[in-house]
This record gives structure tokens, C-alpha cells and sequence, in this order.
């Protein structure tokens, strides 16, 4: 058989690596052992943080509701608690955006949660 040479392979590897490292710096910017741990690295820490977004973005919604809730005299986990008894289907990212750029729907929405059934 004859002898095998990984010229062309090897370049589109390399080539692929270097494009997706472009705009790191030093020698995972040069190198292509670096670029490949750069990389490496830099895929791991996205897609663990997609993740951890989700978890960050829905603690900043209820703070802001809980802030808001404060306000009107109740507290969140009051709160929650009567939004589902009550049925009411709103999650916690459509509060949080009324309870900051429409309190006075809010604060109707709180009273619908705290009327009494009769």
C-alpha cells in the first residue's frame, strides 16, 4: 500500500480550529496546542452557562417580585401560593416585567389573588 500523507486533512483541521479561536489571545491566539485548550475551555464554559443562565435570569425575577410584593404589603410565597390556588396562569417572568413597568396593573392583579372565594 502506499504511503499515506495527512497534509490536506490536517490543514482543514487546523484551519477549523484556528477560525473558531480567532480573537483569543497570546498563544491560544498563535499556537495550535493553545487554541485547542483554549477552545476546549471555552465550549465547556458556554454550554454549562446556558444552562446557568435559566437558573440566574428566574432569581432576578423573583427578587423583583418579591421587591414589588413588599411593597404592596404581601409576601412572595404568600403570593405564589395563592396564584395557584386561585388558577391564575401567569409565570414569573410575565409578573416580574408588570411589577416593573406597570404597577398599577400589579397591583390589580394582587388584589384579584387576595379577594376571598366566596
Amino acid at each position: 500500500m502506499p504511503r499515506t500523507k495527512t497534509g490536506v486533512k490536517r490543514r482543514r483541521r487546523h484551519n477549523k480550529i484556528r477560525k473558531l479561536a480567532k480573537g483569543f489571545r497570546s498563544h491560544r491566539g498563535h499556537t495550535l496546542k493553545g487554541a485547542k485548550e483554549g477552545l476546549m475551555h471555552a465550549l465547556h464554559h458556554a454550554y454549562r452557562d446556558r444552562r446557568t443562565r435559566k437558573r440566574d435570569l428566574r432569581r432576578l425575577w423573583i427578587t423583583r417580585l418579591n421587591a414589588a410584593l413588599k411593597e404592596n404589603g404581601i409576601s412572595y410565597s404568600n403570593f405564589i401560593n395563592k396564584l395557584k390556588s386561585k388558577d391564575i396562569q401567569l409565570n414569573r417572568l410575565i409578573l416580574s416585567r408588570i411589577a416593573l413597568h406597570d404597577p398599577k396593573t400589579f397591583s390589580k392583579i394582587i388584589s384579584e389573588v387576595l379577594k376571598t372565594q366566596v
